[in-house]
């Protein structure tokens, strides 16, 4: 944990949603074949060699968005992160990792988060103390902490002060109260809850079968699975107003890529 943690931790889900939001049955079908051949690999023995981050010739800065800089600081320990995530992946899956890629997405979704936090900042939009304890909570939660206090108590003895972090978590909640304002109604439908757990249904039976599993797992309930179907979808949206918002920003701003 280091002083940019929370807001690594803040925007975390919202890069890998980002990610997810072009996904779809062929890639669903795609992860099954990855599946099937992870099993192969570990029942054979196999254990791929684990590839290591490449920084050499990241700039000083980075970006430039509106004037405001992105750091080689900021950029490398979001990348870091993010490596050993789809380092793992590509190991489990025996494909190669592409790094150059990965920097750019990287580097991207760092101009992203700029673009938005100045636009939350550039709008009248007021935080309560009750709205930041509970951001509070539910980012402990997220990092498998007890309470918010827990939490502050953690990130103070990695260096942060207070200020510091209350200035975050107020940030984090203007940006969840514009992408809110931005998308509006952003529930889904019963039709469209109904959908989604046809689809989750069916590529959990595909990757069973590409698996050679002799029986059909069991699905639980459409009423058991509706709650987390529901958080995923609206995450869904989130995520794609968030990625709107990214690009209607970036038409207008001055950015300056130095990746």
């Amino acid at each position: 944990m280091n002083k940019k943690w929370l807001l690594s931790l803040i925007f975390a889900a919202f890069v890998a949603l980002l990610a997810a939001c072009g996904s779809d049955d062929s890639e669903s079908a795609e992860e099954g074949n990855n599946q099937a051949q992870q099993e192969e690999s570990a029942e054979q023995g196999e254990q791929p060699e684990m590839p290591e981050p490449d920084l050499e010739g990241v700039p000083d800065v980075v970006a430039e968005v509106n004037g405001e800089e992105v750091s080689k600081q900021e950029f490398t320990e979001v990348y870091q992160s993010q490596f050993q995530q789809r380092a793992f992946q590509a190991q489990m899956s025996g494909q190669e990792l592409d790094q150059d890629q990965l920097k750019q997405q990287v580097a991207d979704s760092l101009v992203g988060q700029k673009l938005v936090v100045q636009e939350a900042n550039n709008r009248d939009i007021q935080v309560t103390e009750e709205e930041r304890n509970q951001t509070l909570d539910e980012l402990a939660q997220q990092s498998q902490l007890e309470s918010g206090d827990e939490l502050v108590s953690a990130l103070e003895e990695q260096g942060m002060s207070n200020e510091e972090i209350m200035s975050q978590v107020e940030t984090q909640v203007k940006v969840d109260k514009l992408i809110a304002e931005e998308g509006g109604d952003m529930q889904p439908t019963e039709e469209e809850l109904k959908e989604a757990y046809e689809q989750s249904k069916a590529q959990q039976e595909q990757m069973a079968e590409q698996s050679g599993e002799g029986e059909q797992p069991e699905v639980p309930s459409y009423e058991e699975l509706k709650p987390q179907i529901e958080q995923s979808l609206v995450q869904q949206k989130e995520a794609e107003v968030y990625q709107k918002l990214v690009e209607d920003l970036r038409a207008d701003a001055d950015v300056t890529m130095n990746l």
